[in-house]
């Protein structure tokens, strides 16, 4: 890096002393209704998303009864589905913002994929195709990550110079969420069968939306209230 460059660095950044004046406390953060209920939905998030990381192969080929090759083939569904809706919902909630205001753009996206990963996953699990079964549950996974940038959105538009501080924490809830489904979801499967672990998580994926239904996406966190 050239001295030049580390100057036009540098002269972007606000100095310390503003920095610490927007740097906020962590009893703010976490008093927060908005940043509770965005992390809340985060953990629902991380939840369903890691059931397909995790046991979306293995339930095709031990549960459904698909071969080797068919299971590989159909488990790849859902990551082509997150990688195609991710950087959409990202698109569309940005749009949606710039005509309607953050209210549509940011909630509005959020409850509608993760309402419909909700109903996706329910439904996915209950159809007697295996391969019909696979593609349904991945329009869950697509469904679900038309989301993902609106946290992340709602999250910097909200903590201004903390930002980094509350979208990490945010995302913690997400990776508990991963952690919790890793080991919950085969005990539910082997108790209950694999149709309540789907639908434990289409009920996560509803609860998630609705909390959306509560957040202020103006209302920027600040030092005092």
């Amino acid at each position: 890096m050239s001295a030049r460059e580390l100057e036009v660095i540098r002269s972007g950044l606000p100095n310390s002393s503003d920095r610490a004046k927007g740097v906020l406390p962590w009893g703010r953060i976490l008093a927060s209704k908005d940043f509770l209920l965005v992390t809340y939905s985060y953990f629902c998030y991380g939840y369903v998303a890691y059931i397909f990381f995790a046991w979306f192969f293995i339930y095709l080929s031990t549960v459904r009864g698909l071969n080797l090759r068919e299971s590989s083939y159909f488990a790849m569904l859902p990551f082509i589905a997150m990688a195609i809706c991710s950087p959409a919902g990202g698109v569309l909630s940005d749009w949606i913002t710039r005509r309607y205001g953050k209210r549509w753009g940011r909630c509005g996206v959020a409850v509608v994929g993760i309402g419909l990963a909700a109903a996706f996953v329910a439904s996915g699990s209950a159809v007697s195709s295996p391969r019909l079964a696979s593609i349904v549950l991945a329009g869950g996974a697509g469904a679900l990550y038309l989301s993902q940038s609106t946290f992340w959105s709602v999250t910097a538009d909200m903590a201004g110079e903390s930002a980094g501080s509350v979208s990490g924490v945010m995302n913690m809830g997400a990776q508990i969420g991963s952690t919790v489904t890793a080991t919950l979801t085969p005990l539910i499967a082997s108790r209950f069968g694999w149709g309540a672990s789907f639908g434990v998580a289409a009920f996560l994926c509803g609860t998630g939306a609705l909390a959306w239904l509560l957040v202020d996406p103006s209302r920027q966190l600040t030092q005092e209230e």
